[in-house]
């Protein structure tokens, strides 16, 4: 569980630069997260700057007594306000909006764990990925959830990632924590430390590194993307001291990829390759497990790192802090990350529009070698 801190607001010009005045405002879904966490005040904080309503179109998923309960708490200088709405018929750019995803009355505890919260906190999120999937929404943006209240036998996931994995059914997804100048994507993710090295194979690291490679391209931009791969044991495995996985497993990973056109390199000594910044040099780093790759991430991005979700047939993006149930309701959450994961949102929503447009109808090679000849001669 990540704290926020305090911070001066940042101007929206600085980042959405992608925006252009002739395209259409996107229309982006925000889950409200669990509702004892800081997930409705970061939001209520972020669209308490009338700009946003004029980079997109907001969508909140919860009810008004929710939204009431933490807007009364004055979070902001100014009420942010809401049209609220059942369905997505005439939505007007400049607005707020707040869809109802439940109407029955659900006590809220700011800073308590309790089996409520986590009920509708995936109430909230089944709804909007609905939405998503229905094409209502042109991307997603969650709030943070707390494992221990949201598992039941209707939510039988770890969290949002295989959640939405399954719901849309993707083959498999990335987790990618990006910032502005650091790119970290995990071939594992929530697993106890004891399980880690039973999930590392071969085919599971040239997968991961198939879809980083995927969607740097594709998502970021990137035409030929540099990628790190981190070895699993500490000083990558010391030429098999301290372990084999390095040679076994990962290097032959490593060498599938380059075979297959990716620019991938490794395995490096995470300790070693994060102290000298040795990931300047590459456009993505990938990671074994999550505390490989998720410390030196959260170290690095402070409050401005994002959580994305590559291998998707939609965009969602996610602040990358927890809950935070230690300052829940005290109004000195940071909205910052949510600032940026609404941006990066936006961001990946119009990348991805502008790959698919540019790669939809490619000029065959055969074809290009005979308009480049001309009266029987090569020019």
């Amino acid at each position: 569980m990540q704290s926020s801190s305090t911070s001066a607001p940042v101007p929206v010009s600085e980042h959405a630069s992608v925006l252009e005045p002739s395209q259409a405002l996107p229309v982006i879904g925000f889950s409200c997260g669990d509702l004892n966490g800081i997930g409705i005040e970061t939001i209520l904080k972020l669209l308490a700057d009338p700009r946003i309503a004029h980079q997109c179109i907001p969508v909140v998923f919860a009810s008004e007594k929710a939204i009431g309960f933490y807007a009364a708490k004055r979070f902001t200088e100014e009420k942010v306000p809401f049209r609220v709405i059942q369905s997505f018929d005439n939505l007007e750019s400049g607005h707020n909006y707040l869809f109802t995803a439940w109407n029955e009355e659900v006590s809220i505890q700011p800073g308590v764990l309790t089996d409520s919260s986590g009920k509708y906190a995936v109430r909230s999120l089944q709804v909007a990925a609905q939405c998503l999937k229905d094409g209502q929404l042109d991307g997603l943006v969650t709030a943070p959830i707390n494992k221990a209240n949201t598992q039941s036998e209707h939510f039988a996931y770890t969290g949002h990632t295989p959640f939405l994995q399954d719901f849309f059914g993707a083959k498999s997804v990335l987790m990618v924590l990006h910032d502005a100048s650091l790119r970290v994507a995990l071939v594992t993710e929530h697993l106890p430390v004891s399980a880690i090295a039973a999930h590392i194979t071969t085919d599971r690291v040239l997968q991961k590194l198939t879809l980083f490679r995927n969607t740097l391209v594709q998502d970021f931009g990137i035409d030929k993307p540099r990628i790190a791969v981190l070895g699993l044991n500490p000083h990558a495995g010391d030429g098999g001291a301290i372990g084999s996985e390095e040679d076994t497993l990962i290097k032959p990973a490593i060498d599938q990829a380059q075979q297959n056109g990716i620019l991938a390199f490794g395995p490096y000594a995470a300790d070693a390759f994060f102290a000298r910044g040795s990931y300047t040099g590459f456009h993505g780093v990938l990671a074994m497990y999550h505390d490989q790759g998720l410390i030196p991430f959260k170290t690095l991005a402070q409050s401005g790192g994002v959580n994305f979700t590559a291998g998707l047939s939609v965009i969602r993006t996610s602040p990358d802090h927890g809950t935070a149930f230690d300052i829940a309701g005290q109004g000195i959450a940071d909205p910052t990350s949510m600032r940026e994961a609404l941006f990066e949102c936006i961001d990946r929503i119009r990348q991805r529009a502008m790959y698919t447009a540019n790669t939809a109808n490619p000029l065959p090679r055969s074809r290009v070698q005979k308009e480049r000849t001309f009266g029987g001669h090569r020019d």
